[in-house]
């Protein structure tokens, strides 16, 4: 398939079934009990300071890790799976002294991908697999002060943030995704910052991927860590036409539903959800198991709210598994129409009909 032969499957499969996402990278990438030496490989074996850690690498140093991770979540019924870049920008890979090799991890993770789906959608031509290039949040907000005492504080300034998403952006395009997934979002700001990074990219030349957004309710207040509630996001992220919008991360899919049936009521694009496997315990463990997640997501599914589930920390391809067999069969949410109104935001949503 060409990549627009893809994505129009893509478009086409969304309004045929629920589609799934892949799970949790780091919890699998844990259970591997990787000693330094595998992050450094052969490339990076004289680099000062800790690589251990930083699993983004591993798209160069183990790539065989990567792909059969992949692997594991198309086999488990995963529709797209990500690319293992959730931190790759320079200011994410600042804090390893490995700005400059933040377009080889992007390409490398995404041609990775490519490559495996590829291979399933050869196996399994009625079920075709997609890839979506993770872009996820920085270590660094340009909605909030780095100072307490210092409110107009920043570490960067959007200029900055534009830049490290737009080589993130380009080198994951050029790797083979099919899919754009700005994702975790805690603030909003510098999802923008994301966001006109690809529509700049496309309209420079580039050809158009669809874009998913995901955002973070970071607690039970029932906003963004920047402050905003599920409607004022969507409001704040409309004007980029979004393939899908969404939730992740934070949160179980018991304290998250409330807010994707926000969304689901306020967005006329299709809505992703892919939460956590409950919250974690006193040591930081995730202990809510596969079936427990896949009741949730069943009955979000049969209640008409999503388009497509995943899930997100603590989360297996057995948790995907059986999302995908509990939801196999249940129709998609219907995309509403809504009236036309100006719609704003700044921490609330504001519409005048």
């Amino acid at each position: 398939m060409t990549r627009s032969e893809r994505i129009a499957a893509l478009k086409a499969a969304a309004k045929e079934r629920v589609l799934i996402l892949d799970g949790s990278w780091g919890v699998m990438i844990q259970k591997r009990g990787l000693a330094e030496a595998d992050y450094r490989g052969d490339r990076f074996k004289d680099h000062p300071g800790q690589l251990k850690g930083n699993n983004d690498l591993l798209c160069i140093t183990r790539p065989d890790i990567i792909a059969d991770l992949h692997d594991q979540y198309f086999a488990a019924g995963a529709d797209i799976s990500e690319t293992n870049t959730f931190s790759a920008t320079t200011i994410g890979q600042a804090e390893y002294g490995l700005e400059a090799a933040v377009r080889d991890i992007n390409f490398e993770g995404a041609r990775i991908g490519r490559e495996v789906a590829d291979r399933w959608t050869a196996k399994e031509p009625g079920k075709p697999r997609f890839v979506a290039g993770s872009i996820g949040p920085l270590p660094v907000m340009l909605s909030m002060s780095s100072d307490v005492n210092d409110p107009g504080a920043r570490k960067v300034n959007f200029e900055q943030v534009y830049a490290a998403y737009s080589e993130q952006v380009k080198a994951l395009h050029e790797g083979g995704v099919d899919l754009f997934l700005v994702e975790t979002i805690t603030d909003t700001l510098n999802c923008k910052a994301a966001i006109k990074a690809i529509l700049d990219f496309q309209d420079a030349g580039a050809e158009p991927l669809p874009i998913w957004i995901s955002g973070t309710i970071t607690d039970r207040s029932g906003r963004t860590l920047s402050g905003q509630t599920a409607e004022a996001f969507w409001n704040s992220v409309r004007h980029a036409r979004p393939f899908a919008v969404g939730l992740n991360c934070a949160l179980g899919a018991e304290l998250m539903r409330p807010h994707i049936a926000e969304l689901a009521r306020v967005a006329d694009t299709l809505i992703a959800a892919y939460p956590n496997a409950g919250l974690p315990n006193a040591m930081g463990e995730y202990d809510e198991g596969p079936n427990e997640t896949a009741c949730h997501l069943e009955e979000w599914a049969k209640s008409g709210l999503v388009n497509i589930l995943g899930g997100c920390c603590g989360t297996t391809p057995d948790h995907i598994r059986h999302i995908a067999k509990d939801v196999a069969g249940v129709a998609p949410r219907s995309v509403p129409e809504r009236p036309h109104a100006l719609r704003l935001a700044g921490l609330e949503a504001f519409e005048l009909a």
